[in-house]
């Protein structure tokens, strides 16, 4: 058990400085995390350069896909067994030795000696285990803030934790290019001082002052939950990749076969907990009307938001910039620099929405986030695919103004809902559905724009070539390859006319004027315009839906209050009974 005396009280009843080192220690990691999962997106171009491979070649796509999507599954999947584990063994616990694994893995992968396919894949294995590292930082960063802040000022701690995370994850868009240009290993170098000297003031700062609760593992439960979440996110990893001549890979026996069964397994998994005296996860914390709509209105959040940050890179990289005068190669670094104004967004109303929901309470403030996110993608939808920048800005801004109202009183929410015995395991369903909700967007967005391409690129792309002087059988090869090639070309700051055109010798038989105008900055936007805009009405218009979907599942979360949980530990000052609030 925890420490009887109440968190940021020193001997005598004085109040000491413990939850403000809490608030800063656990800040500094999320924004590290989080900072990991983004920051190598924009640094990707540089990464498959520096290890001599081409990630557009048909057999590589999948490596790009798994350095983009693999840090997130690892994180979905393991965050509720490592915050149950700490409720178990000590959140502080867990939580030091997330930074130990997080900074060795950090030192490993900017230690890559291979080259080629051999490399890419000591970077995959290696973000695994960084993954595991920063699961178990996310899985216990809030729990140990909510350990140490009284409900009172839970809000604030909270709001300006899970928006540390968000703006990592901004930030890393730009903070990626900067690194990158100077040298590719320096994204991962990046983390090892902030890794080294957190673990060493976690350990000499941080302590236990929450309820643990001694219990046996619950081994089959987390075997299954690993088992069945993993495999829908393996499955919808691969369902965006081409599959045996189509552009996508929904109908792979493979694919329905991971999704299928991991939903057999998820099944099994409920079956286990409900029938077990110490489950991983206490399943009746879902009758907590607070924790249970909370949850869903984060994980419709996520769904709406994850994959749009793809969109607007591409919408800006493979379009907008190059239309305005920006070679393809510094199309990543300006294009995290153009969307700053959504991390800005979440920085000015992340922190003061959480103290305003101390006073206010979480349920207004939360819904009136979602309807401003859901009106910034009504605002997005209305621009043109060449936009002033000013208004492009300003919606973006909306946006991020919107996800941290929403963030931070929700976090809250959910948080000072449960038992304080079960907020380790608590913290880790919040993250995955978060996590779950961001890999499943990225899935959702991709295989939408790349239908709504699918049908309409392949023509503009073979008359534009063939008007260009491009031999009619050239034109049609390359026309039907996957659109998800372009899309990764635009997110890689690759002009995809001239790699693609490169192998086969066709430039060198054009005449200058054609072969300028096929490798310049215009030729390729000027194309994917048209069908990539109408594939963004369709994207906007879903996360326009999900957002509102998501404010109705805030408004539903009722006043605070703890239900009582089979089992859940009682703590002093905190019944595991009703608690209004």
């Amino acid at each position: 058990m925890g420490s009887g005396s109440s968190p940021g009280a020193a001997a005598g009843g004085r109040p000491d400085n413990y939850r403000w080192i809490a608030l800063a220690n656990t800040t500094a990691s999320m924004f590290m995390a989080s900072l990991d999962g983004s920051i190598v997106i924009i640094a990707l171009p540089a990464i498959f350069r520096g290890i001599h491979l081409d990630p557009l070649s048909a057999g590589n796509i999948s490596y790009l896909l798994w350095m983009i999507m693999g840090y997130r599954l690892v994180q979905a999947v393991l965050v509720v067994n490592l915050g149950r584990l700490g409720d178990i063994f000590g959140r502080v616990k867990m939580y030091n030795w997330g930074f130990v694994v997080f900074t060795i893995a950090s030192v490993l992968l900017s230690f890559d000696p291979l080259s080629g396919a051999k490399a890419a894949m000591w970077l995959i294995g290696w973000r695994f285990l960084q993954a595991i590292g920063g699961s178990m930082l996310m899985a216990n960063s809030a729990a140990i803030l909510t350990d140490a802040f009284p409900p009172e000022k839970r809000g604030f701690a909270l709001g300006t934790n899970q928006i540390s995370a968000l703006a990592g994850m901004f930030i890393g868009l730009v903070l990626g290019g900067i690194l990158a240009a100077w040298d590719w290993r320096a994204v991962f170098w990046i983390n090892v001082p902030v890794g080294v000297y957190g673990t060493i003031w976690a350990y000499w700062k941080l302590r236990e002052v929450g309820v643990r609760r001694k219990a046996r593992i619950d081994w089959w439960g987390n075997l299954t939950f690993m088992l069945g979440l993993g495999s829908i996110l393996v499955g919808v990893t691969y369902g965006i990749q081409p599959y045996n001549g189509q552009s996508m890979g929904w109908e792979s026996p493979v694919v329905l076969g991971e999704l299928v069964g991991g939903l057999v397994m998820l099944a099994v998994f409920v079956y286990i907990e409900t029938h077990i005296s110490e489950p991983m996860f206490r399943l009746g914390l879902f009758r907590i009307r607070e924790f249970t709509f909370g949850n869903l209105a984060g994980l419709l959040v996520s769904i709406a938001r994850g994959g749009i940050q793809f969109m607007l890179i591409i919408w800006l990289q493979g379009i907008w910039l190059p239309l305005h005068g920006y070679s393809y190669d510094s199309t990543p670094l300006w294009a995290g620099i153009f969307i700053l104004p959504m991390t800005a967004g979440f920085l000015v109303s992340g922190p003061t929405s959480g103290m305003l929901s101390d006073r206010f309470g979480s349920r207004g403030i939360a819904s009136s986030g979602m309807a401003v996110f859901a009106l910034s993608f009504v605002g997005l939808m209305l621009l043109p695919t060449d936009f002033p920048y000013w208004a492009f800005a300003l919606l973006v801004a909306l946006n991020g103004i919107g996800s941290g109202m929403f963030a931070s009183p929700n976090t809250s929410s959910i948080m000072g809902s449960v038992p304080a015995a079960d907020r380790g395991a608590a913290s880790g369903m919040r993250s995955t559905f978060q996590n779950s909700g961001t890999a499943v967007s990225i899935g959702v967005v991709f295989t939408l724009m790349i239908a709504g391409l699918s049908s309409t690129l392949p023509s503009s792309l073979a008359s534009g070539l063939t008007r260009m002087g491009v031999p009619a059988g050239v034109a049609h090869q390359l026309a039907t390859l996957p659109p998800v090639s372009s899309l990764f070309a635009s997110v890689l700051g690759v002009n995809p006319i001239q790699h693609l055109l490169a192998p086969t010798g066709v430039l060198a038989h054009l005449p200058e004027a054609s072969r300028a105008a096929l490798t310049g900055r215009e030729f390729f936007p000027s194309l994917l315009a048209g069908p990539f805009h109408d594939g963004l009405l369709i994207v906007f218009s879903v996360s326009a839906a999900l957002s509102v979907l998501a404010g109705l599942a805030s408004l539903l979360r009722g006043k605070r209050a703890v239900a009582a949980v089979p089992g859940a530990a009682s703590v002093e000052g905190e019944p595991a009974g009703e608690r209004q609030g």
